[in-house]
């Protein structure tokens, strides 16, 4: 039995050359790479023409942010701050001994954190990522590496390293990194702590991470070229860093320091309210809750968030240009359904969202559990409108059972599938179908009664009359037919009919324009 052949050291070159470039997408063609320059440029004129006031950032927050007028205050100053800096730093007037305006968020699950700097990302125009800081640890292997977030920011910018230096970066759940003193700091967040020092201030990190299988096999090929092409990193200095947490303990902390009458406070202050006693936290209550003192020493701005209560949901579904009721009306108006909502029906939503405990994301659950079998069965039915009041809050399935029985009745869902299929023949051939009275109480006679059968019986029943409709068009250029009952009857007779009056030019195929009909435009 013969020996194995390995490859030569040039045919192992070959081979991790052909698998690199598997693994590798393609290099951008030099009109991508022309468009990206362009858009650097743009970018970076951009940041240097920096011209907003916190009031006018303040103002563009209060179109989608309910409430939380502190924290808008005090996040649009921070940012304006921090991009003033980077704007003279361009300009070569950078303060010498300038403290970034990195900033710790506080405050429950659902009012609006994330919300508010996703909105200051997009008004300012710099790419933003969003990360979880429970998924880091301190060594990269078990978990993230910190340093995934800036080069994630990287992608954000398309890969240009230019664009990413000045975006901006938030970790959620940063106080889940804080252990106990009586028990102990939890090892993985103390170092995850640790490595965030250093992003905070301004580091150099590498776009490739060490583990990173295509950067290693670009490092070996290189190596054996004789080249060795200048690492890309991404210094930290002008990433804005925005940490965030619930800090669930914080308000007892920030109490009984209040209560020991520290720093000044006054002893009979301590029976506030803790939500109101939260505001008060100092440097020292987040490091009793187990944050390390240099990682609270960077983040220097402090913003509470107030909890949201009823009146508060039931003003961010009315007022709110993000509000979850344009994402409903939407998704019903994709099948030609206009849906409304009464104040009373509003009202109990956000009730019931406060009682979920869960902010704004609340509106969203108690909508879905509405609005769910409307949304399964309305569509296809013909249904053109659907009113969202009080009863149906409190009993959805019996309001859609109520509503459907009442349209049926009324002969309304047969008028609506035939308007659905004249829209949907319109939107096809650009030729408009108009139904007489008789012909749609013949449509229905013969469909039945169950839900869409016009439709399905329109379908098949016309079939022809896009071809024949076309040559009459074009001979007589007539683009709007009126369908008696007898195109019920005999669609092909009467088709062949209409198409042989247009080519003896005896006036007008369809019968009279001005006729009574059933309308489907």
């Amino acid at each position: 039995m013969s020996s194995p052949q390995f490859p030569e050291g040039e045919e192992w070159q070959r081979r991790f050359q052909e698998m690199f470039r598997a693994f590798t997408p393609p290099q951008a063609p030099p009109e991508k790479k022309e468009k990206e320059g362009k858009d650097r440029e743009a970018f970076e004129k951009q940041i240097r023409s920096f011209t907003f006031t916190p009031k006018e950032l303040k103002a563009y927050l209060d179109r989608f942010v309910i409430q939380q007028e502190e924290a808008k205050r005090v996040l649009s100053v921070a940012v304006c701050d921090h991009y003033n800096h980077v704007r003279a730093a361009l300009a070569g007037e950078e303060l010498p001994h300038y403290v970034k305006q990195n900033v710790l968020l506080v405050g429950p699950s659902g009012v609006g954190k994330t919300y508010l700097v996703r909105c200051l990302a997009e008004r300012i125009g710099v790419p933003m990522v969003r990360g979880d800081a429970t998924k880091f640890s301190e060594t990269g292997y078990m978990g993230g590496d910190v340093e995934d977030l800036v080069r994630e920011l990287v992608q954000q910018a398309g890969g240009d390293v230019s664009i990413a230096q000045y975006g901006i970066i938030y970790l959620d759940e940063i106080d889940k990194l804080a252990g106990f003193h009586s028990m102990g700091r939890d090892v993985s967040g103390r170092g995850v702590q640790a490595n965030l020092l250093k992003l905070l201030e301004e580091t150099e990190v590498p776009v490739r991470a060490p583990y990173d299988l295509q950067g290693q096999i670009q490092t070996m090929l290189d190596f054996q070229r004789g080249s060795r092409e200048k690492k890309r990193t991404v210094n930290t200095r002008h990433i804005l860093f925005l940490v965030s947490g619930a800090f669930t303990r914080l308000p007892e902390i920030v109490s009984r320091r209040m209560r020991r009458g520290q720093i000044g406070f006054r002893a009979e202050g301590v029976q506030a309210d803790e939500r109101e006693a939260v505001k008060e936290a100092l440097t020292a209550d987040f490091i009793e809750y187990g944050l390390e003192p240099e990682f609270v020493g960077r983040l220097p701005v402090r913003v509470f968030f107030e909890p949201l209560n009823a009146d508060d949901l039931f003003r961010i579904l009315q007022e709110s240009e993000g509000s979850i009721l344009r994402q409903y009306v939407a998704a019903f108006e994709a099948y030609g359904i206009s849906l409304r909502f009464t104040d009373g029906a509003l009202h109990r939503i956000a009730q019931r969202a406060a009682q979920e405990e869960t902010g704004a994301r609340g509106l969203m659950t108690i909508g879905e559990r509405i609005l769910r079998p409307f949304r399964f069965e309305c569509p296809g039915t013909g249904l053109r409108e659907i009113l969202i009041d009080e009863d149906t809050v409190e009993n959805p399935q019996k309001a859609l059972d109520a509503a459907l029985a009442h349209f049926r009745e009324g002969g309304g869902e047969t008028v609506q599938e035939v308007e659905t299929f004249a829209e949907e023949f319109f939107r096809a051939h650009e030729l408009r179908l108009r139904f007489e009275p008789e012909a749609v109480q013949s449509l229905r006679a013969e469909a039945g009664a169950e839900v869409g059968a016009v439709v399905q019986l329109c379908r098949k029943k016309f079939k022809d009359f896009p071809f024949g409709l076309r040559l009459i068009r074009a001979n007589t250029g007539q683009e709007t037919f009126t369908l008696p009952p007898e195109a019920v009857k005999d669609p092909e007779g009467l088709l062949s009919r209409w198409v042989l009056a247009s080519y003896s030019g005896s006036g007008n195929t369809a019968p009279d324009q001005e006729k009574k009909s059933t309308e489907a435009e």
